[in-house]
């Protein structure tokens, strides 16, 4: 009977680590439709199945209730950030979707505190191969056989989607994908055939899916991890190591500077990262015109009859986020906001360094990586603190799992 319950309680991770993915739902009811296609669909579906997640979620982690509290009395500055989220329906311009935002953000974090407290590394990291591997084999069946969901043609040319609405989430997925089965490729020596075949299928999605920045971000994450290793050396090795690789990473940074154009070409993007940089100066002006609280959560996008309708107009395109994740947050909490995630993200990262030095596996490489992707995800994407996301939620975990192994 133990293990029938064990058995399911892994089925109903996996499926809600699916489902926060942001795969197949939304692509089927909208009808597989494009960027710019203006589809109503029914949501009711989804709303319930998040409703049942967050009952389960709350169920599961009052069952191991001594972990819980131990999390969260540790976890000061992260649940502060979220509070603030909630609290923010005092300023915010749009009350209601400040309420409706915060409780999703509210129950999706408290996902991440159960993956966290109740999983190991590696248990969390077999969890999300099984999320993938679902992910990866549903994308090219979609792309394949369906090519009107799975293939996003509205763009110029046809580039992979799979079970997304759009090529940059199969590519940001496809970044987490690949780095959890470069992980536990490395690390097991049986069978890691698997998991290194998990790896080569999630890079090659990411190709097809033509997302330049996720590569990098990618190729960056692979480097980042045996830059980590190098953390466990002796200080006689590790510190000249690390000099060099300081001072490398620095020349590489002036030389791409001076020829940015270059890098840009590679990757199929313009100088302007598709936009972005025209949008990043008109979303700071409106940050500027409530600098320290901002709009409240998810209180300033609201199209033409909220606060968006100035960057609308000066932008003369209708992005429904500054695609950028530090922007977002500043535009929802202010620099308060802004403020209290990177002293908390500092914190964690730093008793992340601590954790990998005193450690021998990959797996506990882990929480680094994941918290090192978010940094990089968000110069371009705005999932940062985005409720019900993937991101939000491993990093909520990653945070708070280099807390829980000091038990």
């Amino acid at each position: 009977m133990r293990k029938i319950l064990i058995f399911a309680e892994q089925g109903f991770t996996i499926a809600s680590l699916l489902m926060y993915s942001g795969a197949i739902f939304v692509l089927v009811l909208s009808g597989g439709a494009g960027q710019t296609d203006l589809v109503e669909y029914d949501s009711s579906v989804i709303r319930i199945i998040y409703s049942l997640i967050y009952a389960v979620t709350v169920v599961l982690l009052v069952l191991r209730w001594k972990k819980t509290l131990y999390l969260l009395s540790k976890s000061f500055l992260l649940y502060s950030l979220i509070l603030l989220a909630a609290v923010s329906i005092i300023w915010s311009f749009e009350p209601s979707t400040t309420l409706k935002n915060s409780f999703a953000l509210i129950n999706s974090s408290l996902f991440g505190l159960y993956f966290a407290s109740r999983y190991s590394l590696k248990q969390q990291l077999h969890l999300l191969a099984w999320n993938f591997a679902i992910i990866i084999i549903l994308s090219c069946i979609f792309a394949i056989a369906l090519p009107k969901y799975g293939i996003q043609s509205d763009l110029g040319g046809s580039k992979w989607r799979g079970v997304f609405t759009h090529k940059n989430g199969l590519g940001a997925r496809m970044v987490t994908s690949s780095i959890t089965f470069f992980i536990l490729g490395y690390q097991n020596k049986r069978r890691n055939w698997l998991f290194w075949g998990g790896f080569c299928l999630s890079a090659l999605l990411l190709l097809l899916a033509s997302s330049g920045s996720s590569l990098i971000n990618l190729l960056i994450l692979i480097l980042t991890f045996f830059a980590f290793q190098i953390w466990r050396w002796s200080y006689q090795f590790m510190v000249p190591t690390l000099i060099i690789i300081a001072t490398i990473s620095q020349s590489l940074y002036f030389w791409l500077s001076n020829d940015a154009d270059i890098l840009f070409s590679a990757i199929g993007k313009d100088a302007t990262l598709t936009g972005r940089t025209e949008l990043w100066p008109l979303v700071i002006d409106m940050i500027w015109k409530h600098p320290w609280f901002g709009y409240g959560y998810g209180g300033f996008w609201q199209g033409w009859s909220g606060e968006s309708a100035y960057v609308w107009l000066a932008a003369g395109w209708t992005p429904s986020h500054p695609h950028n994740g530090y922007l977002a947050l500043c535009l929802d909490l202010g620099l308060l906001g802004l403020g209290v995630f990177f002293l908390g993200f500092w914190r964690s990262y730093l008793q992340g360094f601590a954790w990998v030095r005193s450690s021998k596996t990959a797996f506990d490489i882990w929480p680094l990586i994941h918290m090192t992707f978010v940094i990089l995800s968000s110069l371009t994407e705005s999932n940062l603190m985005e409720s019900n996301s993937l991101t939000w939620i491993l990093y909520v975990a990653a945070s708070l799992s280099v807390r829980m192994f000091r038990m």
